[in-house]
């Protein structure tokens, strides 16, 4: 499905903002939703130094910050400098486009594989590639690991574990090859720089792959192994841990120490923000507090 577009991808990262009407808005890319705790806090306190003091959460699993100061070039020294401390922006050049969701319970519980070594290493093909600095922000990755959850999301480039070992990729909305786990990464990878070199350039460039003239990658059919789709996760104590609800307000103080307090969380260990509005923290963190 051919696209005509007439203007370029305007997605926000850090030294990309968007300028709405309470100020700069940035988006913090997160690798399957998971970011340290202590990383989290920090976060926090630069909302509440610069913003509008809460934490947002994104339906891809990312965190958003509002009401920052700035002008639309670029984010104040300051917030850039404070945002970078988190350790949350490892290359610049990529910032943008790590737009990674992965099964959000996936090496806590369930699933055919626990995809976060599968998603790591994406992630870090995806920052060794200068031509992918030139994707899209609205480029997604989708890794569902077996259990159905994520296998209905929208993707540009899906991979969904078929079992311990093996999955199989999905090209926008067509199966692909079945491969190796192991070999996934540099899979996708491929494909991803394949499509950056035949998406086009300038204003007109497409976004997602299904608006290629051309198929990427070689159809082929599903797995007889391919899970069902399942509904989101639900809040309360699931497998593998508590899932909290956000909501639309966003994170701040307050809900930040009773979801500590309730879960008896340090700042050492670790969240994974869903895209269901949502925060699980694992069951590890948690199962004092629960017994």
């Amino acid at each position: 499905m051919e696209t005509t577009r007439t203007r370029a991808d305007r997605c926000p990262g850090v030294f990309r903002p968007w300028a709405a009407e309470d100020g700069l808005l940035v988006r913090l890319r997160l690798i399957g939703g998971r970011i340290p705790v202590g990383a989290l806090i920090a976060v926090l306190d630069l909302a509440e130094e610069y913003g509008d003091g809460h934490v947002h959460t994104t339906l891809r699993a990312n965190l958003q910050l509002r009401a920052l100061p700035g002008v639309e070039a670029g984010l104040d020294t300051s917030v850039v400098r404070a945002l970078e401390a988190t350790g949350l922006v490892p290359s610049p050049a990529h910032d943008l486009v790590r737009n990674v969701l992965v099964s959000p319970q996936t090496g806590l519980a369930g699933g055919q594989a626990d995809l976060r070594p599968v998603a790591a290493e994406l992630d870090r093909r995806v920052r060794c590639s200068d031509l992918l600095a030139g994707l899209p922000g609205r480029f997604l990755f989708v890794l569902d690991d077996g259990r159905g959850d994520l296998i209905g999301h929208k993707s540009d480039l899906a991979l969904v574990a078929l079992d311990a070992t093996t999955a199989q990729v999905r090209v926008g909305e067509a199966w692909a090859d079945v491969v190796a786990l192991e070999d996934a990464p540099a899979r996708m990878v491929a494909l991803a720089e394949d499509f950056v070199r035949r998406r086009g350039e300038g204003p007109h460039a497409a976004w997602h792959v299904v608006e290629l003239a051309e198929p990427l990658g070689v159809p082929a059919s599903a797995d007889p192994r391919t899970p069902q789709v399942r509904p989101a996760l639900a809040f309360g104590p699931v497998p593998g841990g508590i899932h909290i609800p956000v909501g639309e307000a966003g994170i701040d103080r307050d809900w930040m120490d009773r979801a500590m307090r309730l879960t008896g969380t340090t700042v050492d260990q670790e969240f994974v923000i869903t895209p269901w509005k949502g925060v699980l923290v694992p069951h590890s963190m948690c199962e004092e507090k629960q017994e």
